[in-house]
Order: C-alpha cells, then structure tokens, then sequence
C-alpha cells in the first residue's frame, strides 16, 4: 500500500518562503500526478499545484509566480516551494498522488496535511 508522508509547513512572516515536501513510500507503479492541494475548515478542498510524470504543471491562479512545484519521480517525492507568502495563504495544505489503474483509470493517495500559518 502507498503512504505519503509531508513536512515543512510552519510559521513564517508575509513575505517569507516555506518549501513543503512529500515523500511516497510503498509499491507505485505508473504515477499520472503529483500535487498539492489546500483546505481551510469547513471550506472545500482546492487545487494549488500539480505536476505530470512527463513534467507539465498546473497552478491555482492565486499562486502563479510565487509557488513552483517540482518532482523526483525517481525518488517519488514532490516539493513546494512557496515565495512571497500572503496571510491569505493560511490553510492545511495535503499531498496528493493519482496512479494509474487498469480499467478504472486512477486511484488518489492523500498525505496527512500540514499547517502553514502566515502571519501579517
């Protein structure tokens, strides 16, 4: 079975960086995405980026040109990197891996989320 595992949210100032991390372990086969997601309490759970195995990405428009997401498919490990943060980007943020299954097409892997606060 497949386990993900993130790190690196924290507390930090508006205007700071906090790089997040996730690592899969367990047996994976043909990875469709890796990404990232967020989700404030009793809000619905929101795309902030995801990246292909062939390396095309998505971003929430929010985002763009302050978080890069990037990928180690060797390693099957995906990171975060978030400049320029903004109090409005307080939420848990959950990891998330799509696989490929045979006939029903993918299976979704979540991560136990992780706090990132910021602070103005």
């Amino acid at each position: 079975q497949v386990q993900l595992v993130e790190s690196g949210g924290g507390l930090v100032q508006a205007g700071g960086s906090l790089r997040l991390s996730c690592a899969a372990s367990g047996v994976i086969s043909s990875i469709i995405t890796m990404g990232w997601y967020r989700q404030a309490p009793g809000k619905q759970r929101e795309l902030v980026a995801a990246i292909s195995s062939g390396g095309s990405t998505n971003y929430k428009d929010s985002v763009k040109g302050r978080f890069t997401i990037s990928r180690d498919t060797g390693k099957n490990t995906v990171s975060l990197q978030m400049n320029s943060l903004k109090p409005e980007d307080t939420y848990v943020y959950y990891c998330n891996i799509r696989i490929f299954v045979p006939g029903s097409g993918y299976a979704d892997y979540w991560g136990q989320g992780t706090q990132v606060t910021v602070s103005s």
